[in-house]
């Protein structure tokens, strides 16, 4: 599993990767509680593959084609790219710093993924 268990100090990352992390922390406070809950869920995704079916799964099924993404739709794709592109450490780092930002947001992350055990 990529990510780190609580109170772990991760290891330093590129300046490039820290760029792209502070980005979406930064969206992520001007999420909505339902962007923060659709958010959680393709992190959950990202954490235990084949247990969730993430957003972007769901967004990409809908296949409407004569309208454009909204923000929100746009910056989960970046997301998706930059995390993909993360090593196991920087992807530590990134849940570390979400930690800091919002403790009961990744209390509640790590609930979902213990809740996954035994799921096919």
């Amino acid at each position: 599993m990529w990510f780190s268990q609580l109170g772990q100090e991760p290891d330093p990352i590129s300046y490039v990767t820290l760029q792209e992390q502070r980005c979406v922390l930064s969206w992520f406070q001007g999420w909505t509680s339902t962007q923060r809950e659709c958010f959680l869920h393709d992190l959950l995704g990202k954490a235990v593959p084949g247990k969730v079916c993430t957003l972007l799964d769901s967004l990409s099924t809908l296949q409407v084609k004569d309208k454009l993404p909204n923000i929100f739709e746009c910056q989960l794709r970046l997301w998706t790219q930059w995390f993909e592109s993360w090593g196991e450490e920087e992807r530590n780092h990134f849940l570390h710093m979400l930690e800091e930002q919002d403790p009961e947001y990744v209390a509640h992350f790590y609930s979902s993924v213990a809740g996954t055990a035994g799921r096919d």
